[in-house]
């Protein structure tokens, strides 16, 4: 058995609420809304660079004596990733070039262009003896702790 349904002229969105305190029909303020999210968005996407960075995938742990990154960077040249390391922030930047093809190029899902990763370390670091390798598309990164930060077994005296 199916139960009547009762119909209204327009749709749900096309009616006043007046009840909500909306008089004129509801689909008029979603339209304002999205006319105002479209401007916030043109505006931001201006004021981004063309080329946005995107960040690759990394992991970071703590070993007893440092810190070690680890990002994905397959098919990325040596000479184009930079490594800069400040009192506790480390941050890789490069650029991941799009090699030329022939015929035309139907679909991709492949990321391209500038790339950047950044890490605030949690503690003081020896900013003067990180090292990186590049093995295999992996990146890894080092960083040393400073003296005072690396954990120390401390021995309960008995009283």
């Amino acid at each position: 058995m199916t139960l009547p349904v009762r119909r209204r002229h327009g749709s749900l969105l096309e009616r006043p609420f007046h009840a909500f305190g909306w008089g004129e029909p509801v689909a008029a303020e979603f339209d304002e809304l999205f006319e105002r999210m479209n401007r916030l968005l043109e505006g931001a996407a201006a004021a981004a660079p063309a080329a946005m960075a995107w960040s690759p995938a990394a992991d970071m742990r703590e070993t007893d004596d440092a810190y070690v990154i680890e990002a994905e960077l397959p098919g990325i040249k040596r000479d184009d990733i930079d490594i800069e390391m400040g009192a506790r922030e480390l941050r890789i930047t490069g650029e991941y070039k799009e090699q030329e093809r022939e015929g035309v190029l139907r679909r991709s899902t492949r990321r391209s262009g500038r790339f950047e990763y950044a890490a605030l370390l949690p503690a003081d670091v020896r900013s003067e003896e990180v090292h990186a390798t590049l093995c295999d598309g992996m990146l890894t990164v080092t960083v040393p702790k400073a003296q005072a930060t690396k954990p120390r077994h401390i021995e309960i005296a008995e009283s």
